[in-house]
């Protein structure tokens, strides 16, 4: 039987989105949604949230603020479903129906929990089985690719194993085996130069613009270079960050800019190239930032979407339950 290319993602609502999420998620999320109308589900990851989020508000808002983000950046819901987790219980019943055929071996073998305990985080039982809640998401919904980053490859290695356990327990193949798919995502630095991240404090906001966006660019670390000296290529954040948003031409002009340490005759140094990038942020973003402003002011607009897309989700995660419940005997 040949069944549709159906891909799946999961976002964490941890806060306000920037450069990185950006580039390294949701422009792939919206090309593949080009790519395979109808068959990419993407999620709000909200019980995954709970994990480490124990403020209620504050979880909303991470809630809504993807929401917006992913809206106003363009992706299309009427070829692409978004949708809270938490709107889809089968989901819940299918990670129980998943624990009780999955071994602890598998689970505490677990990097990410290793990790994260060894960072200092609580080893609750919800962190412990994430993996199970995680291979549910995957497969409650069919999905057959999985773009990931290499950290959490494993996972969806795990998602494939708990598939596998559930039919051979049962004898029947119910549940389909997602791949993986790593994802081509460019490595987007933060003002420090370390890789930009919410947990570093070194992130530039998606939406940011004028005096907030300029301060936050003309923060960016550079070294000591002289004005009108030859500016490196190579492990400079600022060109770094305006390659993300330049062609292949406007590369290889800026390169030139830097190789030279001038611009038509003029001195050029790193002051310019950061003015260079909050103009080219701003410019990319301001047709989004203007839909994000007009949902924001109409939440009733986002939450309808939201709903709709969990019919759809609800749908066909029911589909899956069913089978599984009755290949388990449950009714």
């Amino acid at each position: 039987m040949n069944l549709p290319t159906r891909v799946l993602s999961g976002i964490q609502p941890t806060g306000e989105m920037h450069l990185g999420n950006y580039f390294g998620a949701i422009q792939q999320h919206i090309a593949l949604a080009d790519a395979h109308p109808h068959e990419c589900w993407y999620f709000i990851a909200d019980y995954h949230a709970l994990t480490t989020v124990h403020d209620a508000e504050a979880l909303r808002r991470g809630v809504r603020e993807i929401a917006v983000t992913y809206m106003a950046l363009g992706l299309d819901l009427e070829r692409a479903t978004l949708f809270r987790q938490s709107d889809v219980p089968e989901v819940t019943e299918l990670t129980w129906l998943l624990s009780c055929v999955t071994g602890m071996g598998l689970l505490e073998r677990a990097h990410a929990y290793k990790d994260k305990v060894a960072n200092g985080l609580r080893a609750s039982m919800g962190l412990f089985c994430y993996p199970v809640l995680m291979a549910a998401d995957i497969l409650v919904y069919g999905s057959s690719l999985v773009p990931v980053g290499k950290d959490q490859v494993q996972h969806v290695e795990m998602a494939q194993d708990m598939a596998t356990y559930f039919n051979e327990a049962f004898g029947r193949p119910v549940l389909r085996r997602p791949e993986w798919q790593l994802s081509r995502a460019p490595y987007v630095p933060g003002l420090d130069g370390q890789k930009m991240s919410k947990s570093y404090g070194n992130t530039i906001p998606i939406f940011a613009s004028g005096k907030t966006l300029k301060k936050l660019v003309g923060s960016i670390v550079t070294d000591s270079t002289p004005l009108g000296q030859p500016l490196p290529t190579e492990r400079d954040n600022v060109l770094a960050l305006l390659d993300l948003f330049l062609d292949e031409g406007e590369r290889e002009t800026v390169r030139g800019y830097y190789r030279a340490g001038a611009r038509d005759g003029a001195p050029f140094g790193y002051g310019h190239a950061k003015m260079m990038l909050g103009e080219r942020i701003d410019a990319h973003f301001a047709a989004a930032r203007a839909r994000r402003e007009a949902l924001l002011a109409d939440p009733q607009q986002v939450d309808d979407a939201l709903a709709r897309c969990a019919s759809r989700a609800r749908a066909l995660a029911s589909e899956t339950l069913a089978r599984c419940r009755e290949a388990c005997g449950l009714r």
